[in-house]
């Protein structure tokens, strides 16, 4: 009888000599929420182990990524006062600028991405400057921004830049002006696949970023796509960006794959909010054995061709593979 497959299950040592995929320590960004103040930190209720931190939290944070292994983290900013252009995110001495200020000095060698977008900065909630005759963003107008918004971030230290607002040509328009002010060296992570999805709920009340009206169909992406979802990625590699990205993650297997098929570009995916929180929801009442199914989860991302993967169970996830 035919017992290949079964012989390369029977000891421990065999079937890690024969696994396909792994997981690092060094596979993970952390996302961390900077909100204005000192010595704030208050926990998400629906996202138990995430919080909105002051700078000085934040670094404090920072030393405990630090050593647990964790070397690269991505900022999302909650400013003090927000308007219809975000403007906070056009000032030098705003929140994510100064927040990369920080952690810059106090941690060089941690390797900083900023989120570059405007909704958790407008006081409307979306992504950029608004187009009131046709309810949606002003896709134009919006790029414009951007580009200041990178060139700030670049002169602030960030180590790369992650645009995340779905407006069409961000990723050339940024290349241009980073490379204008002579950040030809500073890379591009393009949320180059970002759905209009339900499972960014949560990330909605630490981002304090819900739309105050509508939504954001018209310039995220239609779950039910996926050979535009693989043009998408395509087309920014086109215009430059060096890491593509498929957000969420979770039910989007199919389409990570796709990607990965389709280009050898570095690939990361967004392991979003609403997964994150139903994993979390799932171990509270008792159903999974929440360590073995996070760790699933995770192996089913590089498994489907991710390279990279932001998660906030990160922290756990280290903590795992100390414990071996």
């Amino acid at each position: 009888m035919f017992k290949r497959f079964r012989r390369l299950r029977m000891n421990s040592h065999l079937r890690t000599l024969v696994r396909e995929n792994s997981l690092s320590v060094d596979d993970f960004i952390y996302p961390l929420f900077v909100k204005s103040g000192k010595g704030f930190k208050k926990e998400i209720g629906s996202m138990p182990g995430v919080f909105q931190m002051s700078i000085d939290e934040i670094l404090k944070e920072c030393q405990i990524l630090e050593d647990l292994g964790i070397n690269s983290i991505i900022l999302f900013g909650i400013p003090e006062v927000k308007d219809s252009i975000g403007s906070d995110a056009l000032c030098e001495h705003g929140i994510i600028a100064s927040a990369i200020k920080a952690i810059k000095k106090a941690y060089p060698k941690m390797f900083v991405v900023s989120d570059l977008c405007f909704c958790e900065f407008t006081d409307h909630g979306h992504c950029g400057i608004l187009d009131m005759e046709h309810e949606t963003v002003d896709n134009d107008a919006t790029l414009e921004i951007l580009a200041k918004q990178a060139v700030i971030h670049a002169k602030a230290g960030v180590d790369m830049i992650a645009p995340s607002g779905m407006m069409d040509g961000t990723i050339e328009i940024l290349r241009e002006a980073l490379d204008e002010e002579g950040f030809v060296n500073l890379p591009i992570m393009s949320y180059s696949t970002k759905f209009a999805s339900a499972y960014y709920g949560p990330f909605r009340d630490v981002a304090e970023s819900a739309p105050s009206f509508g939504d954001r169909k018209t310039y995220q992406m239609d779950p039910a796509n996926r050979r535009e979802a693989i043009a998408e990625s395509v087309e920014d590699e086109l215009q430059g960006a060096d890491i593509l990205m498929v957000k969420p993650a979770l039910a989007y297997l199919d389409i990570i794959r796709d990607v990965r098929n389709a280009t050898s570009t570095p690939l990361a995916v967004y392991n979003v909010s609403g997964e994150y929180a139903m994993l979390k929801a799932a171990a509270k009442a008792g159903v999974i054995d929440y360590e073995r199914v996070m760790m699933e989860t995770m192996i089913a991302f590089k498994r489907a061709g991710a390279d990279i993967i932001i998660s906030y169970h990160a922290k756990e996830v280290a903590e795992i593979l100390r414990r071996g």
